[in-house]
């Protein structure tokens, strides 16, 4: 497959896409090695430097081992649900089978007044879009997410399809909006009768909440998540 100019998308940021996309499907199993450079500049006709980018990326955020000598060595992926991790629940789900279900589809709303964190006076006059999601592993309901994403130059993002999506993909590729980093609170509740609904346990069952802010490339944008956790069966799990 060779990589060709679209939309003025660095080349090296195609490039890692293509290797994540590849790593993350198994393409390229725990313990296998990427092409080399040289391999990689030929099949996708990109410099050396282009290379050296996107494979710095894909090190930078744990898909890959650099070993002088050796080339680049894949490694294994989170085996927990991958909540504490920046890179999200769809990368980090592992070998699991992971359905993304829309609860609704993404729309204009307000912030909520006991918003866990404080916003700016843009994020405020600008409202958010919010996004609600289940997410199921191996057919069992283990995560409720509402999204809160400032609605500032985000062109048709009410009208993207996030069925079995990534929203960390969804805002990389579609704005390039990557996500740098971040804050988050965790906190143990009983369930409320309509997150257990979601969740398919009864109300007052012990649950996890996640309140995370997402600091990104662009600057002074975040966005923000509240997650309910079912950890009956899956651990959270990330590296610090």
């Amino acid at each position: 497959m060779t990589i060709t100019k679209i939309n003025k998308i660095p080349q090296h940021r195609k490039l890692y896409e293509l290797l994540r996309k590849h790593i993350v499907e198994g393409a390229y199993p725990e313990g296998s090695l990427l092409p080399s450079e040289n391999e990689l500049c030929l099949t996708h006709e990109v410099t050396r430097p282009t290379v050296r980018q996107a494979l710095s990326r894909l090190a930078a955020e744990g898909y890959i081992l650099k070993h002088q000598g050796k080339g680049s060595i894949v490694r294994s992926l989170p085996k927990g649900i991958g909540i504490l991790s920046i890179h999200g629940t769809t990368s980090g789900i592992g070998k699991h089978n992971l359905e993304t279900k829309p609860v609704t589809k993404p729309y204009i709303g307000k912030w909520p007044e006991d918003f866990p964190f404080e916003l700016s006076d843009l994020e405020l006059e600008s409202g958010c879009i919010l996004l609600e999601r289940t997410r199921i592993v191996d057919g069992s309901p283990v995560l409720y997410d509402i999204s809160f994403i400032p609605n500032i130059n985000l062109p048709r993002f009410t009208q993207k399809n996030f069925e079995n999506k990534s929203l960390f993909d969804v805002m990389r590729k579609n704005y390039a909006i990557e996500i740098m980093g971040g804050k988050q609170k965790i906190m143990a509740i009983r369930a409320s009768k309509e997150i257990s609904s979601h969740l398919e346990i009864n109300a007052g069952d012990p649950i996890l909440r996640l309140e995370r802010k997402m600091e990104t490339n662009r600057s002074g944008y975040c966005f923000y998540s509240s997650i309910y956790c079912n950890t009956d069966n899956f651990h959270l799990e990330g590296n610090f």
